[in-house]
């Protein structure tokens, strides 16, 4: 049976491609859904990949992700800095999280350098743009695979 790995991403994240593309690039987030989707094939998993501008929806698709996934790759956007709801959710979802960024937040504004779900992330990708999606889903896979079947 194939795994299905969550790959959720918060706030305005539907804007990719248009909003400040000399910090996000001009990809589009239904580009970068292609791709991951593509490259989930290639590794074995399923994607389920969802945007919400809301917070509780978010929250909502974390707690269906305890049941219906193996893992997830969680773009909090500005939630990353303001959602203790998520980080709660995160956590008692038991799965395996990985944080991804677009852009360095540490290279930026103060207020983007404190993450609320970090803690609980087993990886963090920071800074690789749309590839960091890519990247994540390499790295849960390894989390989730015995390591008979992991690749050297």
């Amino acid at each position: 049976m194939t795994a299905t790995i969550f790959v959720l991403n918060g706030p305005n994240l539907n804007m990719l491609g248009l909003r400040e593309p000399h910090i996000y690039g001009a990809d589009t987030l239904a580009d970068i859904e292609q791709r991951v989707k593509a490259h989930g094939v290639g590794l074995g998993l399923a994607v389920d990949f969802r945007q919400s501008n809301h917070e509780g929806v978010l929250v909502d698709w974390v707690q269906e992700a305890r049941d219906r996934a193996r893992g997830i790759v969680i773009n909090p956007a500005a939630y990353t800095h303001t959602s203790v709801a998520l980080h709660d959710a995160l956590k008692a979802s038991d799965l395996p999280v990985i944080e991804v960024h677009l852009s360095n937040v540490h290279a930026r504004e103060e207020f983007r350098h404190r993450s609320f779900v970090s803690p609980i992330a087993r990886g963090i990708v920071i800074g690789f743009g749309a590839q960091g999606y890519e990247l994540a889903l390499d790295g849960i896979s390894r989390m989730i695979s015995p390591p008979s079947a992991q690749r050297p």
